[in-house]
């Protein structure tokens, strides 16, 4: 598919209640409201196209950055464009969508430690959900490199900008769910710092209590591995 089809389809597809879903979690204009039931169609269609992807970013519409994140080829990504797509960044769900992206890319320990030294909000945000991404892969890192984060997230969190208090707090719940002995950094690091105030602005998303949902988490994948050994059995 072209990238006048494409944006031609996005076009067909957006719904205005989704327009105003996406402008009251920070998604600008151009807007189509594409869902992601509709995104993830066009994705399977598209496979992998990292000259369209660029062409989607570029074009400024959110709906086709969010495509350009599931279709862009991470081998072809190089630190200079990461570096032109952050700036970009203006909410959480392309954001996220991004750092899902540079995550499978060999760039993400050198972009994660970047990105959350940065003085820009949306740009630290992302280092620092690449550094939680980095504790839920099996990257070889050591436990001392995420106990150093932890230690800098207590000191940091507190005076931290929004939307970067809320990338910490993501942090310390994938630490902690990383292994037992991290587990108890993390929960003792989460006792420390109390509770997170984050503004989610006018939406219904909360900031999850990481000690609870560090539980929550442990207790989901139990009854997964159970599952798993009676299905096995």
């Amino acid at each position: 598919m072209t990238f006048n089809q494409i944006m031609a389809s996005l076009q067909a597809m957006g719904t205005a209640q989704n327009v105003k879903i996406y402008r009251r979690h920070g998604a600008t204009d151009p807007l189509y409201g594409v869902s992601f039931a509709n995104l993830n169609k066009l994705k399977k269609q598209i496979k992998v196209d990292h000259a369209l992807a660029v062409q989607l970013w570029n074009s400024g519409n959110a709906d086709a950055r969010h495509l350009a994140t599931m279709v862009a080829d991470p081998a072809q990504i190089t630190a200079k464009l990461a570096d032109q797509w952050v700036r970009d960044l203006r909410y959480c769900s392309l954001g996220d969508l991004f750092t899902g992206l540079i995550c499978r890319t060999t760039l993400v320990q050198t972009k994660a430690g970047n990105w959350m030294d940065h003085d820009g909000e949306w740009i630290a945000r992302a280092g620092w959900m690449l550094q939680a991404r980095l504790a839920m892969a099996d990257a070889p890192l050591s436990d001392a490199y995420f106990e150093k984060l932890l230690r800098r997230i207590e000191r940091e969190i507190p005076t931290a900008k929004n939307r970067v208090k809320d990338a910490m707090n993501s942090a310390v719940i994938a630490i902690g769910l990383r292994n037992r002995a991290l587990e108890k950094k993390a929960i003792a690091a989460a006792k420390k710092i109390g509770k997170v105030e984050v503004d989610h602005g006018e939406t219904g998303c909360k900031t999850p209590d990481a000690i609870a949902y560090i539980g929550k988490a442990k207790a989901h994948r139990s009854k997964k591995a159970q599952r798993r050994a009676k299905a096995a059995s």
